[in-house]
């Protein structure tokens, strides 16, 4: 009965916003969400960082290409990170599961990913230090992002890799860890049926058309073939944060890692 009511309410609510003139196609893309949350076609989702959360932030599930200028530039080097990325899968050992464990903490695996080589990854850099035997033999892909506003913080960021997804695999809904930073992907190597949600966003995959996202948003991403998906994910800064901010965001971190390391007080 819900359902019959919400349907009839959506078709009667377009009905009169036709009349007055409205095309719902050519209407903003913020309006056509607004409606389908109101009548129920979409579920509101928010950024929920699991470690540091910056306030002020917009929430935008993907974001608009335009923002990026230099999107375009990586994009025109599909072919040859690709064919990087091909020498690479050559040694299938070279690729190891993206949820590793860590011996010194407790562990947990509700989500069925901890070192699990369904979903694996090929770093350039990994938590903010080059990978010098990886990164050596990706100089066209490094050459490629170097235009690129990389999040760096020392310790934590960036990480660049290639991301694999195994045949038939699924990541289950998670949220990231920090809301001052964005994810970019480049998809490089893309079978039918490979598709990524962020929020209440679903897209499909698509070899050679990036997009960037706020991580701390609900997402998943799934592969529906019977071959491997693989892309290029790199964290850049929000470009929301003032150059002031990041550098307060960076050095608030590496207080964070120094504390830390420091041995515990004597009580």
């Amino acid at each position: 009965m819900c359902g019959r009511y919400a349907a009839q309410f959506s078709a009667y609510l377009r009905e009169r916003l036709l009349a007055r003139g409205l095309v719902e196609r050519r209407s903003t893309g913020r309006f056509r969400d607004s409606l389908d949350i109101l009548t129920g076609g979409k579920t509101i989702y928010f950024q929920e960082p699991r470690q540091y959360f910056f306030p002020g932030l917009p929430q935008i599930q993907f974001y608009d290409r335009n923002d990026f200028p230099w999107l375009d530039e990586v994009e025109a080097a599909t072919a040859d990170i690709r064919a990087e990325l091909i020498e690479i899968l050559k040694q299938e050992s070279a690729f190891k599961p993206y949820v590793e464990g860590n011996p010194r903490l407790p562990q947990t695996d509700p989500q069925g990913m901890l070192n699990n080589p369904e979903w694996s990854a090929f770093y350039l850099w990994k938590n903010g230090a080059i990978v010098p035997e990886n990164a050596a033999r990706c100089p066209k892909t490094l050459s490629a992002l170097a235009d690129v506003p990389l999040a760096l913080v020392r310790n934590r960021s960036p990480s660049i890799l290639f991301s694999l997804l195994r045949p038939g695999a699924r990541i289950p809904p998670h949220t990231g860890e920090v809301n001052t930073r964005l994810i970019c992907h480049l998809p490089l190597i893309v079978p039918p049926n490979c598709s990524f949600r962020v929020g209440n966003d679903t897209r499909a995959t698509v070899e050679g058309r990036a997009w960037v996202f706020d991580d701390t948003i609900e997402h998943e991403a799934w592969n529906g073939s019977d071959l491997t998906r693989v892309i290029l994910l790199f964290e850049i800064w929000r470009p929301e944060l003032t150059v002031e901010e990041r550098g307060l965001v960076s050095a608030m971190f590496e207080a964070i890692d120094a504390y830390n390391d420091e041995p515990a007080p004597k009580i």
